[in-house]
């Protein structure tokens, strides 16, 4: 069995005082937890890619099947997608923010 142990996902103090000050003023907080935790786990776009493009390289190396390859292949594809689409909705942000500071637009 191999060594490796499993990291757990716990809540630290603050973050479980904020959930239950959030149920006590009759907020919902069913995901709350989950949400938190999944913050603090998130993995980036690009430390995603470059794991899925190791593992694509590894899959040409011990001549997997042509399929396989493929299906790596477009988890790269789907990732720059994400990657882009993330950094195009960035810049559109960033373009009405600046105008929005220097007060061309009236909110």
């Amino acid at each position: 069995m191999s060594a490796l142990k499993r990291k757990r996902n716990v809540l630290n103090v603050k973050q479980k005082l904020e959930i239950l000050q959030e149920i006590d003023n009759g907020e919902s907080a069913s995901t709350d937890a989950e949400d938190v935790l999944n913050e603090r786990n998130a993995i980036s776009h690009s430390v995603a890619l470059q794991s899925v493009e190791t593992l694509l390289d590894y899959t040409g190396q011990r001549g997997f099947d042509y399929g396989d390859i493929t299906a790596v292949r477009q988890i790269c594809v789907d990732i720059r997608k994400e990657m882009n689409k993330q950094q195009k909705q960035s810049r559109i942000v960033d373009f009405f923010k600046q105008y929005i500071l220097k007060g061309k637009f009236l909110v």
